[in-house]
Protein backbone atom coordinates (compact mmCIF):
# COMPACT_ATOMS: atom_id res chain seq x y z
CA UNK A 1 0.00 0.00 0.00
CA UNK A 2 1.08 3.53 -0.75
CA UNK A 3 0.99 5.97 2.17
CA UNK A 4 2.26 9.52 2.62
CA UNK A 5 4.86 11.29 0.25
CA UNK A 6 5.37 8.37 -1.74
CA UNK A 7 1.69 8.42 -2.66
CA UNK A 8 1.44 11.53 -3.50
CA UNK A 9 4.62 11.28 -5.91
CA UNK A 10 2.54 8.12 -7.39
CA UNK A 11 -0.64 10.37 -8.22
CA UNK A 12 1.51 12.81 -10.12
CA UNK A 13 3.12 10.58 -12.23
CA UNK A 14 0.07 8.82 -13.29
CA UNK A 15 -1.51 12.64 -14.27
CA UNK A 16 1.29 13.75 -15.70
CA UNK A 17 1.50 10.51 -17.92
CA UNK A 18 -2.04 11.07 -18.39
CA UNK A 19 -1.79 14.89 -19.54
CA UNK A 20 1.02 13.96 -22.06
CA UNK A 21 -1.15 11.60 -23.65
CA UNK A 22 -4.35 13.85 -24.07
CA UNK A 23 -1.66 16.29 -25.50
CA UNK A 24 -0.02 14.34 -27.81
CA UNK A 25 -3.66 13.20 -29.42
CA UNK A 26 -4.44 16.80 -29.42
CA UNK A 27 -0.91 17.25 -31.39
CA UNK A 28 -1.78 14.70 -33.62
CA UNK A 29 -5.31 16.16 -34.16
CA UNK A 30 -4.10 19.74 -35.18
CA UNK A 31 -1.16 18.55 -37.08
CA UNK A 32 -0.46 19.03 -40.18
CA UNK A 33 -0.48 22.86 -39.52
CA UNK A 34 1.66 24.63 -42.09
CA UNK A 35 4.21 24.27 -39.66
CA UNK A 36 4.91 20.85 -38.72
CA UNK A 37 3.78 17.93 -40.57
CA UNK A 38 1.33 15.14 -40.04
CA UNK A 39 2.49 12.62 -37.72
CA UNK A 40 1.33 8.79 -38.17
CA UNK A 41 2.59 8.35 -34.56
CA UNK A 42 3.24 10.42 -31.52
CA UNK A 43 4.67 9.16 -28.37
CA UNK A 44 7.37 9.76 -26.37
CA UNK A 45 10.75 8.16 -25.55
CA UNK A 46 13.25 7.71 -22.17
CA UNK A 47 15.69 5.71 -21.62
CA UNK A 48 15.51 2.96 -18.83
CA UNK A 49 17.62 5.27 -16.20
CA UNK A 50 15.72 8.57 -17.32
CA UNK A 51 18.90 10.22 -18.69
CA UNK A 52 16.85 10.91 -21.52
CA UNK A 53 13.42 12.27 -21.89
CA UNK A 54 11.56 13.22 -24.54
CA UNK A 55 8.00 14.06 -23.97
CA UNK A 56 7.24 14.30 -27.80
CA UNK A 57 7.93 12.10 -30.96
CA UNK A 58 6.37 12.59 -34.17
CA UNK A 59 7.68 9.70 -35.91
CA UNK A 60 6.40 8.12 -39.33
CA UNK A 61 5.95 5.06 -37.56
CA UNK A 62 5.45 2.75 -34.05
CA UNK A 63 7.03 1.28 -31.99
CA UNK A 64 10.40 1.76 -34.26
CA UNK A 65 10.41 4.85 -35.94
CA UNK A 66 11.89 4.94 -39.37
CA UNK A 67 12.29 8.52 -39.55
CA UNK A 68 11.53 10.81 -36.89
CA UNK A 69 9.07 14.22 -38.32
CA UNK A 70 9.89 16.03 -34.93
CA UNK A 71 11.21 15.91 -31.00
CA UNK A 72 9.26 18.47 -28.24
CA UNK A 73 8.89 18.74 -24.63
CA UNK A 74 6.02 19.28 -22.73
CA UNK A 75 5.94 21.58 -19.65
CA UNK A 76 2.82 22.46 -18.44
CA UNK A 77 3.35 24.18 -14.94
CA UNK A 78 1.24 26.63 -13.77
CA UNK A 79 3.00 29.91 -13.39
CA UNK A 80 6.42 29.21 -15.87
CA UNK A 81 6.46 29.13 -19.60
CA UNK A 82 8.81 27.28 -21.72
CA UNK A 83 12.23 28.69 -21.40
CA UNK A 84 15.93 28.43 -22.74
CA UNK A 85 16.92 25.96 -19.81
CA UNK A 86 13.84 23.97 -21.33
CA UNK A 87 15.40 24.45 -24.58
CA UNK A 88 18.78 23.55 -23.55
CA UNK A 89 17.44 20.22 -22.33
CA UNK A 90 15.54 18.88 -25.12
CA UNK A 91 18.53 20.21 -27.31
CA UNK A 92 20.98 18.04 -25.41
CA UNK A 93 18.37 15.00 -25.16
CA UNK A 94 17.86 15.04 -29.23
CA UNK A 95 21.33 15.15 -29.64
CA UNK A 96 21.47 11.92 -27.36
CA UNK A 97 19.28 10.02 -29.80
CA UNK A 98 20.19 11.51 -33.27
CA UNK A 99 22.70 13.78 -35.03
CA UNK A 100 19.71 14.51 -37.36
CA UNK A 101 18.98 18.22 -37.01
CA UNK A 102 14.72 18.14 -36.70
CA UNK A 103 12.35 20.34 -35.85
CA UNK A 104 12.22 21.22 -32.03
CA UNK A 105 8.70 21.64 -30.68
CA UNK A 106 6.84 22.86 -27.32
CA UNK A 107 3.78 22.26 -25.31
CA UNK A 108 3.37 24.60 -22.55
CA UNK A 109 0.61 25.98 -20.51
CA UNK A 110 2.27 29.35 -20.56
CA UNK A 111 4.07 30.10 -23.61
CA UNK A 112 7.86 30.51 -24.43
CA UNK A 113 10.20 33.31 -23.84
CA UNK A 114 12.89 31.38 -25.89
CA UNK A 115 13.75 31.76 -29.65
CA UNK A 116 15.06 28.13 -31.52
CA UNK A 117 11.77 26.56 -31.53
CA UNK A 118 10.33 25.46 -35.18
CA UNK A 119 6.60 24.99 -32.67
CA UNK A 120 4.91 25.95 -30.02
CA UNK A 121 1.98 25.00 -29.13
CA UNK A 122 -0.97 26.00 -25.79
CA UNK A 123 -4.05 25.17 -24.62
CA UNK A 124 -6.01 27.41 -27.28
CA UNK A 125 -4.50 25.72 -30.15
CA UNK A 126 -4.75 22.37 -28.52
CA UNK A 127 -8.32 22.44 -27.12
CA UNK A 128 -9.16 24.20 -30.64
CA UNK A 129 -8.06 20.72 -31.99
CA UNK A 130 -9.84 18.87 -30.02
CA UNK A 131 -13.31 20.59 -30.61
CA UNK A 132 -12.69 20.35 -34.39
CA UNK A 133 -12.20 16.39 -34.31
Amino acid sequence: MLSGHQGGRFRRRIHSGCLRRHLRESLARLLPDGILPAAPAIGGYRTRSNDVEIDLVGADRQPAAGELLFLGSVEWLENSPFDNHDLAALQKHRAAITDEPGPLVAVSRNGTTCSGLQAAYGPEELLGARRRA
